[in-house]
């Protein structure tokens, strides 16, 4: 009976350890699987969030590339607009330049005619008057060129050298060609400085490569000016006049910014002195070159005014001639 009782009691122990250890168990895998379930929401949390962040980039990419795509349209229509009006300018620079061949063959043809017209009129002149006919009057287009020397006296200021300075080299091959030959020759500026240094109070041979060597000098030759020519004129008169000598003075100018034009006038009168009746020593011719009507603010006019004036009156009491040129071009 004693034996039975113990085993009985071994048994029950036994079977509360086993009932013990599941229940543990039990308890055991409700926490683990408590654990995995509040990691994995967290985990679905976290991803969601970045769904959303990345969705959110997404549609910023998309508007910023809608953007994008408007403003590349908007260049693209721009630059169709360029190609066409550049296609347009060609077309006229084109047509421009196709006219002004035209217009430059038409000139040729014309030149031409009278060329030949002129050669026939002078043969036909000379068949009437005789070879060993000349003209008592010794003018082209009004101005005496009866003068065996000549002094070029040219205004070197700013306004004449930027706007005008092509247009004094064209007008200066102009009077040269009005003189094929004469005994000599010389450039000064308005304030008497010479264009060459070394025919200081010397005559230039008038050969045509001396011409062409004073053309091209012409070019960069800018000293100071005051843009009043009564220096260079006192200069020319005083260093060049001889009373066997058949001189002109041909001023170069667009304005006066001296005090007094009558002053000048008087000036000019007490050193071109009258050898005779009505005769000057020298000569002065005078070629107004309109700047200040072309290139220059209107309020700047009325010192070219002046200028037009005193060469007016200059030429006229020295026997030469005033020449106002419409254009610097």
């Amino acid at each position: 009976m004693r034996r039975r009782r113990g085993s009985v009691t071994e048994i029950n122990i036994s079977f509360l350890d086993v009932i013990s250890c599941g229940f543990g168990a039990i308890v055991l895998l409700l926490l683990i699987a408590k654990t995995v379930e509040s990691t994995s929401f967290e985990d679905a949390e976290d991803l969601d969030g970045v769904v959303k962040d990345l969705q959110q980039q997404l549609f910023e990419i998309r508007g910023e590339t809608n953007v994008l795509n408007r403003q590349l349209l908007s260049k693209e229509e721009q630059l169709s607009q360029l190609r066409v009006k550049i296609a347009r300018l060609q077309e006229q620079l084109a047509s421009v330049e196709r006219q002004q061949k035209a217009i430059a063959q038409v000139d040729t043809t014309e030149k031409d005619k009278l060329t030949l017209a002129l050669q026939i009129l002078t043969e036909e002149m000379e068949r009437l008057l005789g070879s060993s006919y000349r003209r008592t009057d010794a003018t082209v287009g009004g101005i005496p060129v009866d003068s065996e020397y000549i002094i070029f006296i040219i205004d070197t200021s700013g306004s004449m050298t930027t706007y005008a300075w092509n247009r004094v080299r064209q007008e200066m091959v102009n009077i040269l060609n009005i003189y094929p030959k004469v005994k000599g020759i010389q450039v000064m500026n308005d304030m008497g400085d010479y264009m060459f240094s070394s025919y200081r109070g010397q005559w230039i041979q008038d050969t045509p490569a001396r011409r062409n060597s004073i053309i091209q000098r012409l070019a960069t030759w800018n000293p100071f000016s005051n843009s009043s020519p009564v220096e260079g004129i006192n200069r020319a008169i005083r260093n060049y006049y001889d009373p066997d000598k058949k001189i002109s003075l041909y001023v170069f100018g667009d304005d006066f910014t001296g005090q007094s034009v009558r002053k000048i006038l008087d000036t000019v009168d007490y050193i071109n002195k009258e050898r005779l009746a009505g005769q000057r020593m020298v000569r002065i011719h005078c070629v107004g070159f309109p700047v200040h009507f072309e290139e220059l603010p209107p309020n700047r006019q009325q010192s070219a005014y002046r200028f037009a004036n005193l060469m007016r009156e200059m030429s006229y009491r020295n026997g030469g001639t005033f020449v106002g040129l419409t254009s610097t071009k």
